[in-house]
């Protein structure tokens, strides 16, 4: 494990000022972004597959969400209720030495997911992925659904008790039909999930292009995925952007093996700034086949595509969201797993803000449930 290691970035002084409190807690207007300063990597926590908690096995963790009151994370599993219910953990994270280390990471709690009747979900019902948490205590957790079987993906309100509170309403463009000629494609929904630091807007992504809009990702091309804004206040997606993800980073090997790249997660600096995590793999692929990227993403001029049914044919002609790259995981030179998931965490003993990285290890033998932790300057 690397200790300490600095990774330049141009970051923004809106992770200094609008997170400082929890990405559902109320903050000042967020100010206009400037440039600055590093991102250090503070080390890992590796939990083996396998690992049972009250009688439920540690995994699938595709979402992650810091309560900055409780002092607290909520880790969702998206084990679609077929290993265990559906369910999110309570984590507690020990930064007390501005390192993680083994043991730092403790589960403190486990709540199972309750559908609109009051029961756990059915299996595989759901594809449960985003989570993150709103000013009301409400956490917003989304589900890619199942395409290929007509299960529509959702984006829910749920209690701190697992209770379902409601929906926010899907544009119709991300419900896939039969034949498939629209909608999110299979595996490649809503993983992502981040409220604004001043709990005024949701945001969540389509891992890559909808079926109507253009192909997924290959290792020639990236694909044009939508990212959407809900706007809290009244519930309703009031925006869409082109959001172009990067091409599948290394081939598979034999050719023809399965590869995939695309948006797994977004954790908004302010109502127009977010983070970006693009998480590529390829069977066959040097190292663990896992290829994590970090990107800074501006928003600022971005067309609004929410009236397109289709964007098929138009991409060329629309501004799409901005995004420079800030971190290559690969330059860490630890073995990456399945990294899907991101979240801003407590201070660290020195003043500066944590970041928390955590990986679906898919509930494989050979994989492993990855904490990493940084610390943004």
């Amino acid at each position: 494990m690397s200790i300490g290691l600095p990774v330049r970035l141009l970051l923004t002084a809106a992770v200094i000022t609008t997170t400082a409190t929890a990405a559902g807690t109320s903050s000042a207007a967020p100010r206009a972004a400037e440039p600055v300063r590093d991102l250090e990597f503070l080390g890992q926590q590796i939990i083996p597959t396998g690992t049972l908690f009250e009688g439920t096995q540690i995994g699938g963790l595709s979402g992650i969400a810091f309560d900055d009151e409780q002092g607290v994370f909520y880790a969702l599993s998206d084990d679609p209720s077929a290993i265990n219910p559906a369910r999110f953990y309570t984590l507690q994270l020990d930064v007390t030495d501005g390192t993680l280390d083994d043991g730092d990471v403790k589960f403190t709690d486990v709540t199972t997911l309750l559908d609109g009747s009051g029961q756990p979900f059915a299996p595989n019902s759901l594809d449960p992925e985003g989570i993150a948490l709103t000013e009301d205590d409400e956490l917003i957790i989304t589900s890619e659904g199942f395409a290929n079987r007509l299960i529509d993906p959702f984006v829910r309100r749920f209690d701190l008790d697992g209770s379902q509170l409601g929906d926010l309403a899907v544009p119709t463009a991300f419900l896939p039909d039969s034949p498939q000629t629209r909608g999110v494609r299979q595996n490649l929904g809503f993983e992502s999930a981040g409220v604004t630091p001043n709990g005024r807007y949701f945001f969540t992504g389509s891992e890559a292009a909808l079926v109507q809009d253009g192909p997924a990702a290959t290792t020639e091309a990236g694909s044009p995925a939508r990212l959407v804004r809900y706007n809290l206040r009244t519930g309703l997606a009031d925006r869409q952007y082109l959001y172009l993800t990067d091409p599948i980073a290394e081939p598979p090997v034999p050719a023809g093996s399965f590869a995939v790249n695309g948006l797994v997660e977004l954790l908004p600096l302010d109502n127009r700034n977010l983070l970006s995590m693009e998480r590529s793999f390829a069977v066959g692929a040097p190292g663990t086949g896992n290829t994590i990227k970090l990107y800074r993403v501006r928003l600022n001029n971005a067309d609004n595509i929410r009236r397109f049914e289709s964007i098929a044919g138009m991409v060329d002609d629309i501004r799409p969201a901005r995004k420079q790259l800030l971190l290559d995981l690969d330059e860490l030179g630890i073995p990456l797993d399945n990294v899907e998931a991101m979240a801003f965490g407590p201070r660290l003993p020195d003043g500066r803000r944590s970041l928390l990285l955590v990986s679906d290890n898919n509930f494989n033998p050979f994989g492993f449930t990855q904490f990493l932790l940084f610390a943004v300057d």
